[in-house]
């Protein structure tokens, strides 16, 4: 399972504010998004509430969040339900426990993290967000060929209305430029620095791997036709793939060869491909190319039930893409993971702020309403 904080959305799906471009929220983003809507809401009554700065977290929101869970959104209350049902209070307060704080960490880090924003954004803030969340409003239905009943059948589906989806919206694009702003300081990646990551990386990011492209004949043995008595399938199958080798080291046609014996087939790739993705009873020829030049004919490979006869016709040595080629991926890599980190950072120290004094109390109190309402 995973709650995510907003930071993290923020960072790996980046939103800009005013006329830039911005990308579409997608139908798989939204159930990815653990959201309550935060403004408008009554005073608390009953049950228990917990304030953050001038906002409240009610203990109802808590046990009605939604979350991710092997791929699909649930309700944090069914996916609780058989725990409390299996267990004493104490059992399930224990096993429960880790599932509500990284809940309500993320609810509180997302209220911290929009309040900051705020406090920087200048007068009309709220005009300005009204106008550019019904533009995203705009957008989300046009995702759906402007069909309105099933952009919200989508939302309610991510356990939004569309009340919640504009608010979502104004703390994304606030959230986002303050953290954009945040980050403008960044210093200049250096040169050394560039070469460092790709000597590091150049493996599994900038490598061309071996390629080889070869047509074959396959003979299976156990498919030939043995007119003579005494000789087994086996020994016909040698015998066949000796003067089919000859016929195509004369220049016979390997694809005409094997229409001419039943149990001959013929195999042709159009494109290269890496040696090891070979899959059995062809991984054995990739030994034999790493021998061979373009153009060069095996003598026949026996290989369990098959005997092969293949013909080389391209091989490419593994190599990589050079630096000076690839340097602006790198400086792009480079700020992305720096990002990344300074991401991480700051909902590190957002988690710490969360730690409020009545965190504790309020845990154990939404707890105990999961129990008695499973229960019931």
């Amino acid at each position: 399972m995973r709650t995510c904080v907003f930071l993290s959305v923020l960072i790996l799906m980046p939103l800009t504010v005013g006329c830039e471009s911005k990308p579409k929220v997608t139908k798989k983003d939204l159930t990815k998004i653990p959201f309550a809507q935060r403004t408008g809401l009554p005073e608390p009554s009953g049950g228990f509430a917990m304030a953050v700065g001038d906002e409240t977290i009610t203990s109802n929101e808590i046990i009605g969040s939604r979350i991710e869970h092997k791929g699909a959104v649930v309700p944090l209350i069914e996916h609780l339900r058989l725990i409390a049902q299996r267990s004493t209070i104490e059992q399930f307060k224990e096993q429960a426990r880790g599932e509500l704080e990284k809940v309500l960490t993320a609810k509180i880090s997302n209220i911290l993290l929009y309040q900051q924003a705020k406090k920087g954004a200048g007068e009309n803030i709220d005009e300005r967000l009204e106008t550019l969340a019904k533009t995203e409003v705009r957008k989300f239905v046009v995702g759906f060929g402007g069909d309105y009943a099933k952009a919200e059948e989508e939302l309610k589906r991510a356990g939004m209305d569309w009340a919640g989806f504009k608010e979502y919206k104004k703390r994304e694009i606030l959230s986002y430029h303050y953290i954009r702003e945040e980050m403008s300081e960044e210093k200049p990646i250096s040169h050394s620095e560039l070469l460092a990551y790709y000597n590091k990386n150049k493996e599994e990011l900038f490598a061309r791997p071996a390629t080889i492209k070869f047509q074959l004949l396959d003979i299976e043995a156990a498919k030939l036709e043995v007119n003579d008595p005494n000789q087994s399938r086996q020994e016909r199958a040698k015998s066949l793939a000796n003067e089919l080798s000859e016929q195509i080291r004369a220049g016979q046609d390997m694809s005409e060869l094997a229409q001419r014996y039943r149990g001959v087939s013929f195999v042709g790739y159009s494109r290269p491909m890496r040696p090891e993705n070979l899959e059995k009873p062809y991984n054995v020829l990739a030994a034999e190319a790493e021998k061979m030049v373009a153009g060069q004919v095996t003598e026949p490979i026996e290989a369990g039930a098959h005997i092969f006869i293949m013909k080389l016709e391209e091989k490419q040595p593994k190599t990589f893409e050079p630096f000076e080629k690839v340097q602006k991926e790198i400086e792009a890599r480079t700020t992305f993971d720096r990002r990344i980190k300074a991401a991480e950072e700051f909902n590190k120290r957002l988690a710490e702020q969360a730690q409020i004094g009545e965190r504790e109390k309020f845990i154990d109190f939404c707890l105990e309403e999961i129990y008695q309402m499973s229960n019931e």
